[in-house]
């Protein structure tokens, strides 16, 4: 079982200074917890896609403003924007900084709700949320999700999406109080304010036992090879076989907190399960991918829901794409199954592990052909399975 709780990154020998934007934000608190109130700021929004972006926030005096950026583990995503020339919009009243918004549901969720907390510690009305877009090409526009979330989170001001730069008459600035990294955890002042604000009318209703499946994702978005076999075999032990994307945000927060086990592959549901803060529940993170993802998405969870989870780590093998940069998030994990169960079986998650078999390996090479697309493993793995088998034949 891999341990769930999981260690602060590595610093540096020196203290860090979490009071000081131009570092890491901090679960702590320092800037990850202070709100910057700035007259004529200007937002800038990306002009074209990429990991790392010149985009975000410029003081009315020209300066930067590295408070307004987003942070990913180790360092910024947005970078300071280059000087605008001639004219731009102004956008009147008092407005929260939102930062980045990602139309990806788990990125959404992981990190354009980082600033939110502000909402429930400044003082007096404000006229909206002012976000920015990760991509240039979604433009303004808010999917279904994201409106559905705010609305969960209880916000009754515009939101809007700025494409171009605008200037604004009162910016509010909260610090970045949650995210990927060491601020997965959360500041108190986010996890408080998802505790007092997040789905409060949304009572717990649904089964005891609740599996979170991935298998009607497809395997473009990543999954596990065999993922409907190990359903039949929970829905056996009880448990409902749940698809939250099949569902509205507000039914998959009622079973999350319906439940008292939930077993579940690694992905980004988890994080609203996280955000639903469900009380005395136990939850068994069955894992698809080798990925710090994996980690970051306990820390979360360990966090808000302030229990760690159950990590079954019986990954066998990893199949990646052919034609396509390797990408531990498009995998297809192939698990030892009954090894899976018997970790589940072990603390009580179900009891007839002995009725799980493993898939053979044609029954593997069936799931991959059936998907239409071709699949390889990476040469580590290769060697891997070779030192496995020699190892088997020498102990024979």
């Amino acid at each position: 079982m891999m341990d769930a709780n999981v260690p602060a990154p590595d610093t540096a020998d020196a203290p860090v200074d979490i009071t000081d934007p131009l570092t890491e934000p901090s679960s702590l608190g320092g800037w990850s917890e202070d709100i910057t109130w700035l007259d004529g700021a200007l937002v800038v929004p990306p002009d074209v896609s990429g990991f790392q972006q010149h985009a975000g926030v410029v003081a009315a005096d020209g300066s930067y403003v590295p408070s307004g950026a987003l942070w990913r583990r180790f360092r910024p995503l947005t970078l300071e924007p280059e000087a605008v020339e001639g004219p731009v919009a102004e956008l009147p009243g008092r407005w929260l900084w939102g930062g980045v918004l990602w139309a990806h549901f788990g990125h959404f969720l992981a990190e354009s709700t980082a600033r939110l907390w502000a909402l429930n510690n400044i003082d007096g009305p404000i006229d909206g949320i002012l976000f920015m877009p990760k991509r240039p090409r979604n433009g303004e526009n808010m999917t279904n999700y994201h409106k559905d979330f705010f609305d969960l989170m209880g916000i009754d001001v515009p939101i809007r999406v700025t494409t171009e730069p605008v200037r604004v008459e009162t910016l509010i600035v909260p610090g970045q109080g949650f995210g990927l990294g060491e601020i997965s955890a959360g500041t108190q002042k986010v996890r408080d304010h998802f505790a007092a604000s997040f789905a409060r009318n949304i009572a717990p209703e649904g089964p005891d036992r609740l599996y979170v499946s991935r298998s009607a994702l497809g395997v473009t978005k990543g999954s596990i090879i065999g993922e409907t076999y190990m359903e039949d075999r929970l829905a056996e032990e009880g448990y409902e076989i749940f698809h939250p994307q099949a569902h509205s945000m507000a039914v998959q927060v009622a079973r999350y907190r319906a439940a008292r086990q939930v077993v579940a592959t690694d992905g980004s549901a988890l994080h609203l399960l996280a955000m639903a803060q469900p009380v005395n529940q136990y939850l068994a993170i069955i894992a698809r991918r080798q990925s710090s993802a994996l980690q970051l998405l306990i820390r979360h969870v360990a966090s808000f829901t302030r229990a760690d989870p159950l990590i079954v780590d019986a990954l066998r093998r990893s199949w990646f794409p052919d034609g396509r940069k390797a990408n531990k998030r498009f995998s297809l994990g192939e698990l030892d199954l009954t090894n899976a169960a018997q970790q589940l079986q072990n603390y009580g998650y179900i009891t007839g592990a002995a009725n799980w078999q493993n898939l053979t390996d044609d029954q593997v090479q069936s799931a991959l052909d059936a998907t239409g697309r071709g699949w390889h493993l990476k040469r580590w793995q290769l060697r891997r399975d070779a030192e496995l088998a020699a190892a088997a034949s020498g102990a024979a």
